[in-house]
């Protein structure tokens, strides 16, 4: 069982000079919607620019060229070596850069593990809480593309291992398998980083799921 996190003056989160919300694998801190993000930000103001493109690019060039070089590198070659060399260093750059930058930059949320002095390993999921007096919001079109790459490319990996599976492409399950691991891995931890414990995820679904049936029926009662 891993013990609970104790936070310091001076510690990893304020070497970034940010408010940072952290908790580790056992916090019970409060969770933060992740299914709702109108309720999450409904008494800030909303950006809907693109405030770091650079970032925004990177998040989804890694993970979207190992995924078209994955489908289309038998046309253009044919060693098996090369084509698996280059996927999985598409992946591995993908891994790096969502874990340790884009996360940060486009919403604000970072995970990473660390060995206390006992040799205990930690998992500590952040989210950035920005001053009130700040208007520092996250933006809405980054955090849509920040999502939407983060959930449907692990998605199709999975999609990708089972064809790999059925087809009895054995060679390749290494290669999907690698990038199923490493894409849920940050797929994962972001999650966590947005909604807190996991005995809350399902909890947080259903009173999701309630809000939007109740606003659904409330619409429609106005209408009529």
């Amino acid at each position: 069982m891993l013990q609970q996190e104790h936070l310091h003056p001076g510690g990893f989160s304020q070497q970034f000079g940010e408010g940072w919300r952290q908790q580790d694998s056992n916090d019970d801190t409060e969770d933060v919607a992740l299914f709702d993000a109108e309720e999450e930000t409904a008494n800030r103001p909303r950006k809907s620019k693109i405030r770091h493109p650079v970032a925004s690019f990177f998040h989804l060039f890694f993970r979207v060229s190992a995924i078209v070089v994955y489908l289309l590198c038998e046309l253009f070659s044919t060693s098996f070596i090369a084509c698996m060399v280059t996927i999985i260093l598409l992946l591995s750059c993908d891994f790096w850069a969502v874990k340790n930058v884009t996360g940060r930059l486009m919403v604000g949320l970072r995970w990473w593990n660390h060995i206390d002095e006992d040799g205990k390993s930690h998992w500590v999921f952040e989210s950035r809480k920005a001053p009130p007096q700040e208007n520092n919001t996250v933006s809405e079109a980054e955090s849509r593309i920040f999502w939407l790459g983060l959930v449907a490319c692990p998605a199709l990996w999975v999609i990708f291992a089972f064809s790999a599976l059925f087809s009895f492409r054995v060679k390749w399950l290494a290669v999907v398998t690698m990038g199923v691991v490493l894409q849920g891995a940050n797929l994962y931890g972001y999650v966590r980083c947005k909604v807190g414990s996991r005995k809350n995820l399902t909890s947080m679904a259903t009173s999701y799921l309630g809000k939007q049936f109740l606003r659904q029926n409330t619409g429609d009662d106005q209408t009529s």
